[in-house]
């Protein structure tokens, strides 16, 4: 116990002494702990708001295009690669799903702002939303759609413009009905999102053809294995169109912003850059602890106290400071999570499981600037001090 008690001891005596720069070394790591938190709360949130739309996907296997990078950037295929799959036996249903970005005349400004439009045959339920299935045989009639209500409120009061009957405007300078709303989410890539039929689709984008689709959903039969139905298929498709689980599915708009977007490498980069200058922060103060008493340290070596006594109180600073910082970082982090999430609608939660990587990452922060000035004690050497 007296190993590590006793050096403790002289460390908190130590940071308490000086109190101005204890103040200066807490909000050092604090500010490194609350950059951390938010690069990391960011980043989660990116990946979790570009799996928004596929977690609701019904269905086994999907297919995309390899030039597809990313939901919200989808590259056409033709619909005869899909029928393909029609042909396996384990195969139950097939369905096309069409997407792009749209214009949306907001109903109280008139100000037009882009959001994402999905497209596909209501009656095979693709995305799972009870809101949407609910209305899915008045998603038939010409030129309807459904609006989330979790888009920017840029796009204007929606649920409570409909309450009052007002359910006309444009999408794509094209008219159509608000029959409701539902709840899906944004994500980075979009603001706002809005369903409609197929054919609806068709008429908001006529440019588009139907045999060009975004995303193939297949749904199989029930108790398959649907990894070796998926290499069977694979043996039937062209090169260029991929087929996914829906893991995979989540898993491939993941990889897009974390490796080909540069908006990943940013909150990366973001969170070294954190703990480097938290790391200098700390090191300072560490460094002029332990120059301020090399006399007493040389005093106390003279006196019989091994190097290693020394090294320790160093390490026990470190972890102190490590421990003063993160708990108000961890608070004020929290509260500006609820901020974030209240600005930018995607949901930021403070697990358990990032507030103790973030802990990780402040230790291991505190605990190299105390290795960088340990060196330093190398000139409370007695023989050279007295």
């Amino acid at each position: 116990m007296n190993t590590w008690f006793f050096p403790t001891r002289l460390a908190w005596r130590q940071l308490i002494h000086d109190r101005l720069k204890l103040a200066a070394a807490t909000s050092g790591v604090l500010f490194a702990c609350v950059l951390v938190f938010m690069q990391l709360g960011f980043k989660d949130a990116l990946y979790a708001s570009a799996a928004s739309m596929p977690l609701k996907f019904d269905g086994d296997l999907f297919l995309i295009h390899q030039q597809s990078e990313a939901m919200w950037r989808p590259a056409q295929f033709e619909r005869s690669e899909l029928m393909r799959a029609l042909g396996h036996p384990a195969v139950a249903e097939v369905a096309p799903l069409y997407l792009s970005l749209a214009t949306f005349k907001a109903l109280d400004t008139q100000v037009k702002r882009t959001l994402m439009v999905y497209g596909y045959d209501p009656d095979t339920d693709l995305l799972n939303v009870d809101a949407i299935k609910t209305r899915k045989r008045e998603l038939r009639v010409k030129d309807t759609v459904l609006f989330d209500e979790y888009s920017r409120p840029e796009f204007g009061p929606v649920s409570n413009m409909l309450e009052a009957g007002q359910n006309r405007t444009e999408v794509n300078d094209y008219k159509v009905t608000i029959l409701g709303v539902f709840q899906l989410g944004i994500s980075f890539a979009a603001d706002g999102n809005i369903v409609t039929s197929d054919l609806n689709f068709l008429r908001i984008f006529p440019n588009r053809n139907a045999e060009e689709i975004d995303v193939g959903v297949i749904r199989l039969q029930p108790g398959v294995f649907i990894p070796e139905i998926k290499e069977e298929l694979r043996a039937h498709l062209n090169d260029f169109v991929k087929i996914y689980t829906y893991e995979e599915v989540l898993k491939h708009e993941r990889l897009y912003w974390e490796n080909a977007a540069p908006i990943g490498f940013i909150f990366n980069f973001g969170t070294i850059m954190g703990l480097i200058v938290g790391m200098v922060i700390v090191y300072q103060i560490l460094f002029t602890e332990i120059n301020n008493y090399r006399f007493e340290f040389a005093t106390l070596k003279a006196m019989g106290y091994p190097h290693s006594y020394f090294i320790r109180m160093v390490f026990a600073s470190a972890f102190i400071l490590a421990i003063l910082g993160f708990v108000p970082g961890l608070a004020l982090s929290s509260s500006l999570y609820n901020l974030a999430e209240s600005q930018i609608f995607i949901p930021m939660p403070m697990t358990f499981e990032k507030a103790f990587t973030v802990f990780v990452f402040i230790l291991f922060m505190c605990t190299t600037a105390g290795f960088l000035a340990i060196h330093r004690l190398d000139s409370a050497n007695p023989a050279d001090m007295f």
